[in-house]
């Protein structure tokens, strides 16, 4: 076995760690270009403790998820600011422009050198600008994960800016700033590191370190996800997703996702629902997919190829690949459901049974429509996400799970 790890420099994590920020932000630079959301009630006593350690700043705000033009806007004002140093406090989105935003500072050339896909998808050759990434959202993990993803509205998909020297400086995780989440954006989020921690852990890249990262970031989110929901205030429960989605971004960092993230990348560039609903809708579907192909194809390989040898061998590793999935599924089933004897089957049946209690709605009422289906499935089965997947889906299973999830 041989895996590698990578994260971001320094985590911190607690209840007040936001406190910490400023003096460290003081070692790094003097000259701050701060990332925000549309709005961020965070942001200016950040921006007061920065002034009082003698940082200027510069505000730069993020309308929604991040596209490639609001970037380049982004990163030619910290050019112009002379920006040593990139703050973001914020979602997902906000977290991974500040990602872009010091990358295009020390490195040269246009963004579209560096993207993958719709780029030339070179890499980056110097270190980024120090960066401080501080979510307040309990979803995407962002905070320590190597990649930010940018909407490419000209090709109607979303792509990745991708590398190891992308990976932030620090990463300061403050479960109190998540308390401010709506019940929505709870959901959508919690549900995103939900998923994030199952993809990973069935994934055909994960490895011991994952797993082990993944099964304890599981146990907190199925015993506190609904909590945070029902009552945004629960310090327990909120504390829980803080690490749930820090473990969730840990594990994609360092492994593969699967194939409600294949979706979600083409999805999010087509329909106007954030990335965080795209896989909470998708879940449930994708995890019954899963565990029904898996049992197809864990059938004896002697019975798939009975007669021809080289064809017999084949199978039985295809078959032993799939049975080792359906194990961790069991696996994730248990964890879920606090059941020692629980199935696969449970688990999707637990999953489904919390998205119907989260109210996560039909991707139709984000302007999904059926015409869309093939060019969705096309663009599904080249994307980096899928090809974690356990199993590769047939694009007729693929249009299966996205009929589903329309309604």
């Amino acid at each position: 076995m041989r895996f590698e790890f990578a994260t971001a420099t320094r985590i911190i994590f607690g209840q007040g760690t936001i406190r910490e920020v400023a003096p460290l932000a003081a070692e790094m630079g003097s000259r701050a270009f701060v990332v925000t959301g549309r709005t961020c009630q965070w942001a200016e006593p950040l921006l007061e403790q920065l002034n009082k350690q003698g940082i200027k700043c510069v505000m730069f705000n993020v309308p929604g998820e991040p596209t490639t033009t609001i970037a380049e806007a982004a990163v030619e004002q910290a050019r112009q600011a002379k920006s040593d140093l990139v703050i973001s406090i914020g979602g997902g989105s906000v977290l991974d422009t500040g990602k872009v935003i010091a990358a295009m500072l020390t490195n040269s050339g246009e963004l579209e050198d560096y993207l993958e896909v719709v780029g030339r998808g070179k890499p980056l050759t110097r270190s980024p600008a120090p960066y401080i990434a501080i979510p307040t959202t309990a979803g995407t993990g962002a905070e320590v994960t190597r990649n930010a993803v940018l909407g490419v509205p000209e090709h109607q998909v979303k792509v990745s800016m991708r590398g190891p020297f992308m990976l932030p400086r620090l990463a300061v995780v403050d479960p109190v700033l998540t308390y401010s989440m709506p019940p929505t954006v709870t959901a959508g989020t919690g549900l995103d590191a939900l998923t994030q921690l199952m993809e990973v852990y069935v994934s055909n890249k994960a490895n011991a370190l994952t797993d082990g990262i993944c099964r304890e970031g599981l146990k907190r989110a199925a015993r506190s996800l609904r909590r945070a929901y029902e009552n945004g205030s629960n310090r327990a429960a909120r504390e829980d997703m803080a690490i749930a989605s820090l473990f969730g971004g840990l594990g994609l960092a360092n492994a593969k996702l699967g194939a409600v993230h294949g979706f979600a990348g083409p999805l999010g560039g087509m329909i106007s629902a954030p990335h965080g609903v795209i896989c909470a809708r998708l879940l449930p579907f994708v995890c019954e997919a899963n565990v029904q192909a898996l049992q197809r194809r864990a059938a004896p390989a002697v019975l798939l190829a009975p007669l021809l040898l080289a064809k017999q061998t084949e199978g039985l590793r295809k078959s032993e690949a799939a049975g080792a999935a359906l194990a961790r599924y069991d696996e994730i089933a248990q964890l879920l459901t606090a059941t020692a004897t629980a199935q696969a089957v449970d688990g999707v049946a637990w999953v489904q049974e919390l998205c119907e209690a989260l109210k996560v709605p039909p991707l139709t009422e984000f302007g999904l429509k059926e015409q869309d289906f093939p060019t969705v499935v096309a663009k599904s089965q080249k994307s980096s996400s899928m090809k974690g997947n356990p199993i590769t889906f047939t694009d007729d299973e693929l249009m299966e799970i996205l009929k589903r999830a329309s309604k």
